[in-house]
């Protein structure tokens, strides 16, 4: 469920609302390790979450396109602009002072850290997932038209396009060595590397919400309903792996070293976790969000975890300050 509520309906107006609306949709859970910081603004329903290559600033995209900044580790707000009129699907932090967005408007744009716009580009469908590696000049791009397009990242001028699944894509990943998967609302998870033809994987008992490969590629990840998926990527091969959550398993990221799996949840959960990626079993439980959870990133030297919900929050974990956490 999504709720999604006018721009000139202020988030302090709603808290009591929300407060109930937990109860109806059963998306909370227990208190677990309370968050350090909370991060709020008058935006709804926040879909996608990233933090900058050095972790000093944390930005996070919008149902209404807005992007918001904000400083680590004391949480002040650095930036906040309307980006896109559709959500925002995909955001990531660029060496210097640039970012790239994705959204359902069917745009990709480059940006300043101050919100001043360097490029923006028109695609042929909304887009569902993003992925970027800057080291390799490369932007991939998953569309509700069920393809997967190419990008070089510099001038995203269009480098390839492939149809993949039939329908929508739920989600992609893209691992250095040069390998891709998707996952779509045709319940098909694919990998495939430029050139190739994509090669289906096990089919998972539900679509797969989240991936991402593991450090040496060998694995792929994916997440649905309660369960953990597991596929070695050399021979297809599946296994489903049970968890604590109570609900669809929206977005994963593992740390560096493989060994931990963070993970968010919505519908009748909005748990957030870290996992153990080898068996499903969680390792650390975090404070839930007040409704359903939508995204989750870990910073990448370890020190964070952010997470984003349906209760127009952002929240943050410094995991060197948490006590109980590794």
């Amino acid at each position: 469920m999504r709720l999604i509520f006018p721009r000139s309906v202020k988030v302090s107006n709603l808290r009591i609302f929300l407060a109930a609306l937990t109860v109806l949709a059963a998306c909370a859970g227990p208190a677990k390790l309370a968050p350090n910081l909370i991060l709020e603004t008058d935006t709804i329903n926040r879909d996608t979450v990233a933090f900058s290559l050095s972790a000093d600033l944390l930005g996070s995209g919008a149902a209404n396109g807005d992007v918001t900044l904000w400083s680590l580790p004391d949480g002040k707000t650095v930036r906040h602009w309307r980006a896109h009129t559709g959500s925002v699907h995909g955001l990531a932090f660029l060496a210097g002072d640039r970012l790239v967005s994705a959204s359902y408007d069917k745009t990709i744009a480059l940006w300043e850290r101050d919100g001043t716009l360097r490029l923006r580009r028109a695609t042929p469908a909304p887009i569902a997932a993003m992925a970027v590696y800057e080291a390799q000049d490369l932007l991939v791009t998953g569309h509700d038209d069920g393809a997967i397009r190419r990008w070089r990242l510099a001038d995203l001028q269009p480098l390839s396009e492939m149809r993949v699944h039939r329908g929508g894509v739920r989600a992609l990943a893209y691992h250095p060595s040069g390998l891709y998967a998707s996952s779509g609302y045709d319940g098909a998870t694919y990998v495939w590397r430029a050139g190739e033809t994509p090669r289906a994987l096990a089919r998972s008992p539900s679509d797969a919400r989240g991936l991402v490969f593991a450090p040496d590629a060998q694995v792929l990840y994916g997440s649905g309903w309660f369960k953990l998926f597991r596929w070695h990527v050399a021979d297809g091969t599946l296994a489903v792996l049970p968890t604590e959550h109570h609900g669809v398993i929206t977005s994963l990221d593992l740390t560096a070293d493989g060994r931990r799996l963070a993970s968010i949840s919505r519908q009748t959960d909005s748990a957030v976790q870290l996992l153990d990626p080898a068996t499903g079993a969680t390792l650390v439980r975090f404070q839930s969000h007040e409704l359903c959870g939508t995204h989750v990133r870990l910073s990448l030297d370890g020190r964070y975890l952010a997470s984003t919900s349906d209760d127009a929050t952002v929240r943050v974990w410094d995991l060197t300050k948490t006590a109980g956490s590794p």
